[in-house]
């Protein structure tokens, strides 16, 4: 710390909040700490009564919060995100578009360890909105050794990915196909059409075709088929998911010489939800519970089916930490610990 006379003071740094009162007008912060002083600064300085101030003495190899912030949210950054101005020392990312965040929890760990770095985020595949804020960054100090803002920026390169991106969800032509014989003959109404009609055109695809089937393997297979031939790039088959002898979707789905992925989820709701492919085509088949509750297995699989994943049982196994539902009487998803 250096006390300096005011006149003397332009390109100082500011250590502390510097207050100034004018009656009936304002009583605030008029400089925060670490404020670089400018010429024009000097007038108001001095009308503030500072005759001295107090400065860091800044030293060769320090560089300021600001500039390191910066350089970490660049160090970070991958598509899909603004940086915002620095300000006392941090940095704001928002997503410049729809999608989902992609956060690397190695990575964040990695940097977090160095001494004096700060990143925080938003959980891995947090689903967002354009605008949305999901990671700040700061240091600790006023001045931080450069070295270990260089130390960050070279561990943030070992990574294959960006620490940080957000992914768009690529619009997808989707087939549909309801089983169910009391669906099918008309015995009931169908309501798993248009719950998951709404979720694909929410997530920016549109659906080819609707169609139904009674609990017979052959006419879901020619469903899937079908579909397949008018161009779907991802297959909803829906009901019979359950382990009752009538309930065929999931061996329809394996008979047609899909590659299974998983049949079963740890995610309650959704436990009995499948995935398989098709070449590079996803199937899923959906269990009921997905017509009824607002959030399952499926709302946490397919945004990241639809930003260019394809998953492996692995990924889906990791769903089980975060993968229990509360059953909120106001789904607030994705802002609770459902998925996360």
């Amino acid at each position: 710390m250096e006390k300096i006379k005011v006149q003397d003071s332009v390109g100082a740094i500011l250590i502390h909040d510097m207050t100034q009162i004018i009656p009936g007008v304002i009583k605030g912060p008029r400089f925060r700490k670490g404020h670089i002083i400018r010429e024009e600064d000097i007038p108001v300085l001095l009308s503030m009564g500072k005759e001295h101030i107090y400065v860091w003495d800044q030293k060769p190899g320090l560089i300021h919060e600001n500039e390191a912030a910066e350089r970490l949210a660049n160090a970070v950054s991958g598509s899909g995100l603004i940086l915002d101005e620095p300000k006392e020392g941090k940095i704001t990312l928002t997503a410049a578009h729809d999608g989902l965040l992609y956060s690397s929890e190695d990575g964040i760990l990695a940097l977090n360890t160095l001494e004096g770095v700060i990143l925080s985020t938003l959980h891995n595949h947090y689903p967002v909105k354009k605008g949305d804020k999901v990671a700040g960054t700061r240091v600790v100090p006023l001045m931080i050794d450069e070295k270990i803002i260089i130390e960050a920026e070279e561990t943030a390169k070992t990574f294959k990915t960006p620490i940080l991106e957000v992914r768009p969800l690529k619009p997808f032509r989707v087939g549909i196909t309801i089983t169910g014989s009391e669906v099918f003959h008309g015995r009931i109404q169908d309501k798993f059409g248009p719950v998951l009609r709404s979720k694909v055109e929410n997530w920016g695809s549109m659906v080819i075709e609707q169609t139904y089937a009674s609990d017979d393997v052959s006419l879901i297979q020619a469903s899937i088929r079908d579909q397949l031939a008018k161009g779907a790039e991802m297959l909803l088959v829906s009901g019979g998911m359950s382990v009752d002898p009538d309930d065929v979707t999931p061996t329809a789905i394996k008979e047609l010489g899909a590659e299974l992925i998983t049949y079963g989820a740890p995610v309650l709701p959704g436990a009995m939800f499948l995935l398989a492919y098709m070449g590079e085509i996803p199937i899923m088949g959906l269990p009921g519970c997905v017509m009824y509750a607002k959030t399952t297995a499926f709302d946490l699989i397919a945004p990241r089916l639809l930003a260019g994943e394809r998953l492996t049982r692995h990924d889906i196994v990791k769903l089980g930490s975060g993968g229990l539902c509360l059953d909120c009487p106001v789904c607030t998803y994705p802002h609770c610990s459902f998925g996360k």
